[in-house]
C-alpha cells in the first residue's frame, strides 16, 4: 500500500467507559483538534439508543443486509457483543489519501482485527485505549487475589446500569440482557489494551456526571481530556500508561 499522509487515530476501550464523553469533550474545548479529525461512521446492527443518530453515531441497518456485506472485501464485519458492526475500509482509505486525520471511537476488537493485516501495516497511526482501572488497581487486586475478570464485569455491569437508567428509565429484560452482555465482554476488551500506544485510566464512565453537570469537566473526566488533548497535539501526556501483554 502507498505510503498515507493522514493518521489513523483511534479512541477504543468498552462499552460506557467514556468513549463517547470524551469525544465530544474535545469537541467542546478542543475544537482546533477535534477539527482535524473525521470520524468514520460504522455499520451497526443494532437499534439507535437515545439520542443517536443515523449516520453520525452509525448506520443502522438490519443485521441481514451487514451479513451480506461479509462478501465484500471493501468491508470488516465482526461480531461484536453480539451486535454485527461493519468497517467501510475503502472509506478510510479515501480519507487518508486526502491527508486527513480519520478518526475511530468504538470498541476495540475493529481497530485490532484490522491491523492483524500486512495490508494495514503501513498506516501511521495514534492508538488510545481508554481503561476503567489503572494498572496500579490492576495488579493491586491480582495481588489480594481479587477474580480480575468478575471484579471489571461487576464495575461495568453497575455502570451500565446507571447509563441505561438514565437513557430509558425501566428496564426491559432486553436491555437487561445487553448490559449483561457488554459488561462480560469488558475484560477480554480490557486484554487487548498492550496492542494500544496510550492507555488512559478513566473511572468516569459514560454514567458520571462529570463530563458535563458543571460545565468543565472535572476528576478523571478532565484529567481524560487533558491526555488525550496532549497525545494529539504530539505532546507528552500526563497521567497515560503502557501496558504489558501479560498485565491481564
Amino acid at each position: 500500500m502507498a505510503k498515507q499522509s493522514g493518521l489513523f487515530v483511534v479512541l477504543a476501550g468498552p462499552s460506557c467507559v467514556g468513549k463517547g464523553p470524551l469525544h465530544n469533550a474535545l469537541k467542546k474545548f478542543y475544537p482546533e483538534l477535534e477539527g482535524k479529525l473525521r470520524k468514520l461512521t460504522l455499520y451497526n446492527s443494532r437499534s439507535p439508543r437515545p439520542g443517536e443518530q443515523e449516520g453520525i453515531d452509525y448506520f443502522f441497518r438490519t443485521r441481514e443486509y451487514i451479513e451480506a456485506l461479509k462478501n465484500d472485501d471493501g468491508f470488516l464485519v465482526l461480531n461484536v457483543r453480539g451486535d454485527l458492526q461493519a468497517l467501510d475500509i475503502e472509506s478510510l482509505i479515501s480519507i487518508l489519501k486526502e491527508g486527513i486525520n480519520a478518526f475511530f471511537e468504538g470498541n476495540p476488537f475493529v481497530p485490532t482485527e484490522l491491523w492483524k493485516s500486512p495490508r494495514f501495516a503501513s498506516i501511521p497511526r495514534i492508538s488510545v485505549f481508554l481503561s476503567p482501572l489503572s494498572r496500579e488497581e490492576i495488579i493491586c487486586l491480582r495481588e489480594q487475589g481479587i477474580n480480575l475478570r468478575e471484579f471489571v464485569t461487576d464495575v461495568m455491569r453497575r455502570k451500565l446500569l446507571r447509563r441505561t437508567k438514565k437513557q430509558k428509565g425501566l428496564l426491559s429484560l432486553k436491555d437487561l440482557a445487553n448490559i449483561e452482555a457488554r459488561a462480560e465482554s469488558a475484560y477480554s476488551e480490557m486484554q487487548l489494551a498492550w496492542q494500544f500506544d496510550y492507555v488512559i485510566p478513566n473511572h468516569d464512565g459514560e454514567d458520571s456526571e462529570h463530563w458535563d453537570q458543571f460545565y468543565y469537566p472535572v476528576g478523571d473526566a478532565r484529567r481524560a481530556l487533558l491526555a488525550f488533548a496532549s497525545i494529539l497535539k504530539g505532546e507528552h501526556p500526563i497521567g497515560v500508561e503502557k501496558w504489558e501483554p501479560d498485565l491481564l
